[in-house]
């Protein structure tokens, strides 16, 4: 029997002992299992920072650009088309020959009058001389008074013809100026619509050209009438300006404000503004529509990248980073300006915030910051 229990007492022990160690490596496999666990959890995210600088309150619209100048150029003659001046399209200069129309018909009706006027003269100065002779005559009672007095109503009717002529003459100039159209402003004229040999008359409806000016140019564009107060005060601070883009090219044209329309329309409470734009470059063409950012001031402001920006039910909310980990943090937005937002509260500067891998966050999720690019390649 006591054999027996030795027996019985080793085979206890080594089947303790062997429990033991099984147990023990079971443990530290389960233990590094929950070690790689976890580390395949840990989320590989980029990150920025939250900075404090300072950015331009903007507003952004829709505008088009309109000349400061367009003129329809008409015919103030029934006439002929002799010469067309200009190539179609092309940049005029204020004064510059466009158009010459037939006018013979009247220069000839000039020469006429002239030749009246010619005769008119000759015949004042024989009716003066009647005047004088009849003078002598009376003071030595060797004619009638009466002859005097006619003389001198010839005078006068003499006087008057020539008066009537030179009227005439000079209306006739200036009918003969219109033969010949110059460019009223700078600009871009048209194509013309008319060519040499068509007759045209003052009762045209179609212009023979238009000419409009390119440079300055406005743009003009509607904002809600909540935003008049800013717009006003940038006015008075000298701070508003304008930059227009026109989609698809990335060059801007700057320009200020220079008209808030008196009146806001009641039926969509919006407001015009009008921006004179100087167009040295020609990048506004006329009736083109833009896109208009209207800067009102400059402020001191807390910005993070847009993409670090995530929606929810609950509102606007950011992923920061603290002890490894993601912390949602909820935010206000003030305005974005570009590919950055202005955050109006929840952040003071500083910050480690996520700007991608978030849809496999999660509130104290771990995360594991990837190396920017930048760096990397440096």
């Amino acid at each position: 029997m006591t054999k027996k229990k030795w027996l019985l007492g080793g085979a206890v022990l080594a089947l303790v002992g062997v429990a033991v160690l099984l147990r023990g490596t079971w443990t530290s496999d389960n233990a590094a299992a929950r070690l790689q666990t976890r580390a395949s959890q840990t989320v590989p995210v980029d990150v920025a920072t939250a900075e404090r600088k300072k950015m331009p309150v903007k507003l952004d619209a829709l505008g088009s650009v309109t000349p400061m100048a367009s003129v329809a150029l008409k015919s103030r003659l029934e006439t002929e088309i002799t010469a067309v001046h200009f190539n179609d399209g092309a940049t005029v200069k204020k004064g510059d020959l466009l158009f010459t129309l037939d006018g013979r018909s009247l220069e000839a009706q000039i020469t006429q009058i002239e030749g009246a006027l010619a005769r008119d003269k000759a015949q004042l100065a024989g009716a003066e001389r009647d005047v004088a002779r009849y003078t002598d005559l009376v003071a030595k009672s060797a004619t009638p008074i009466v002859n005097l007095d006619n003389a001198k109503t010839q005078q006068d009717v003499y006087r008057a013809a020539i008066k009537v002529e030179q009227g005439l003459i000079d209306n006739l100039k200036v009918q003969l100026s219109w033969a010949t159209i110059r460019a009223p402003i700078s600009g871009r004229i048209s194509a013309a619509q008319v060519k040499v040999g068509n007759l045209v008359r003052p009762a045209d409806t179609s212009p023979l050209a238009t000419i409009i000016q390119v440079s300055p140019v406005y743009v003009s564009f509607t904002v809600p009438q909540k935003s008049l107060p800013d717009i006003r005060q940038a006015i008075a601070a000298e701070t508003a300006t304008i930059e227009a883009v026109i989609p698809g090219d990335k060059k801007r044209a700057t320009g200020t404000v220079t008209m808030i329309e008196n009146t806001i329309d009641p039926a969509t409470g919006m407001a015009t503004i009008r921006a004179t734009m100087p167009n040295t470059d020609e990048l506004l063409w006329p009736g083109t529509l833009v896109n208009t950012e209207m800067t009102l001031r400059v402020e001191d402001s807390i910005v993070v990248p847009s993409s670090a920006v995530q929606i929810s039910q609950t509102g606007n909310f950011i992923f920061v980073v603290k002890d490894g980990a993601a912390k949602v943090q909820h935010i206000e937005i003030a305005r974005q300006v570009g590919h950055e937002t202005v955050i109006a509260s929840g952040l003071s500067g500083g910050e480690t915030v996520v700007t991608d891998g978030q849809l496999l966050l999660s509130d104290g999720k771990p995360v594991n910051v990837r190396t920017p690019k930048t760096a990397a390649g440096s």
